[in-house]
């Protein structure tokens, strides 16, 4: 009965310690469980973690071939085309491939193409030039190019000979330039032809009650042309009504006060009433004619002309304005303007031509016809893209020039030096 007893004992303690190993396995695997769900966790973070840095690698091939794109674009444009540097930063572009016809170049302010094997060209604004500051040594590939729209006023180094000899290609107001500004100031011959602002001789006759017969608007005093000194003595025997800072004896409304405004359609108005207006330039040299000429014009007021020698090249007719020059003094000058004034048959001999829109001056006509470049017109280039342009075209030429003697030097060393056997005898 004791035996009994003790193995059913032994059995109880057996079904125990078998229940309790069975418990403690299960723990171990549930465990086990949780540390490879957790292993497997962390490795898929790491294996994400790692995708998403190579992600740019595989996922934006496109953006990195953009940027590579633009980088052998920029090379290979002035790899390619020929570098025209402006030496003075006028037009701020830091690089731009113009197209010119059908030719291109590369067109910079960076001087760091200075020493660059493409830069064929050198731009240089009149304003900006300094003998104290140029890209030197000069080389002999290297073309130099002045634009320059002033007067010598502006920068009067650029009118020696030694200095003006240093471009090969220039663009200013002379007739000689290669890209000649002379009618840098004159939107075309419509606006010379136009009756928009013309005031009938018969009004300004009656507004000659209140106005004088000269009207004169300078700000700009005392320039080289000392234009102040003889309208001052010309005050002396003439009414003159003077506007501006320079000799002003009347104002202008308030609006029209700023240089800014002598564009505007009240200062048009204005100055239309007059007969006469004194158009006196700040420079006297051949060919620079600026807008003191060519606003009468289209105003229909006659001009007292002081400035370029050659202004008779320029004029819409033989009769269209009053030279100063043609008279010793300012006395003289005086005595003819009261007779016109007097007179309306001799008055309006000198806007006949605009009454007629007729411009009997051909020199005009073919130069206005000519000209690459347009004034105030979004239609056509402006004088600076002109300019570039035209120095462009030259670059191209003299390479495509030689190209042509270095074949025909080739050529000619091949005729001179002929091969030993004839092609067909070589072996």
């Amino acid at each position: 009965m004791a035996r009994i007893q003790r193995r059913k004992l032994l059995a109880s303690c057996l079904c125990i310690t078998a229940t309790v190993f069975l418990l403690v396995t299960l723990q171990v695997v549930v465990e086990l469980g949780k540390f490879e769900r957790k292993k497997f966790k962390n490795s898929n973070l790491r294996d994400a973690h790692a995708e998403m840095e190579r992600e740019p690698t595989h996922l934006y091939p496109f953006l990195e071939k953009e940027a590579l794109t633009l980088n052998r674009k920029g090379k290979l444009e002035t790899e390619s085309y020929p570098i025209m540097l402006w030496w003075s930063p006028l037009t701020g572009e830091t690089g731009r491939l113009g197209q010119c016809g059908a030719d291109a170049c590369f067109f910079t302010i960076n001087r760091t193409f200075l020493h660059h094997h493409m830069t064929k060209a050198f731009l240089f604004y009149g304003t900006d030039f300094n003998i104290d500051s140029l890209p030197l040594p000069r080389k002999a590939h290297h073309d130099w190019a002045l634009f320059h729209e002033e007067s010598p006023k502006n920068n009067y180094k650029l009118f020696h000979e030694p200095v003006i000899a240093l471009f090969n290609y220039t663009a200013t107001f002379s007739r000689h330039s290669h890209l000649p500004l002379t009618t840098q100031y004159l939107e075309g011959i419509e606006v010379l032809k136009s009756l928009q602002y013309l005031v009938p001789l018969k009004s300004k006759n009656s507004l000659r009650k209140r106005l004088a017969p000269l009207v004169y608007v300078q700000s700009d005093c005392d320039p080289p042309s000392d234009r102040d000194s003889y309208v001052r003595e010309l005050m002396t025997y003439i009414e003159v009504d003077s506007y501006g800072e320079c000799l002003r004896n009347k104002d202008l409304p308030q609006q029209l006060k700023n240089p800014a405004s002598m564009d505007a359609d009240g200062f048009y108005r204005i100055i239309a009433q007059y007969k006469f207006i004194l158009a006196f330039e700040n420079a006297i040299c051949d060919d620079y004619i600026t807008e003191k000429l060519w606003r009468p014009l289209k105003l229909g007021v006659v001009p007292v002309y002081y400035g370029s020698p050659s202004i008779a090249d320029w004029l819409p007719s033989n009769r269209s304005a009053i030279l100063v020059s043609e008279f010793s003094h300012p006395r003289e000058l005086a005595t003819y303007i009261r007779q016109l004034d007097h007179d309306d048959r001799l008055y309006e001999a000198y806007i006949e031509w605009k009454l007629k829109g007729e411009i009997s001056n051909q020199r005009l006509l073919t130069a206005l016809r000519e000209r690459k470049w347009g004034v105030q017109d979004i239609n056509q280039d402006n004088y600076v893209d002109a300019f570039e342009c035209m120095v462009c075209n030259k670059v191209w030429e003299n390479i495509r020039l030689r190209e042509k003697e270095g074949k025909i030097s080739l050529e000619l060393t091949s005729a001179a030096n002929p091969p030993l056997f004839a092609e067909e005898d070589w072996p």
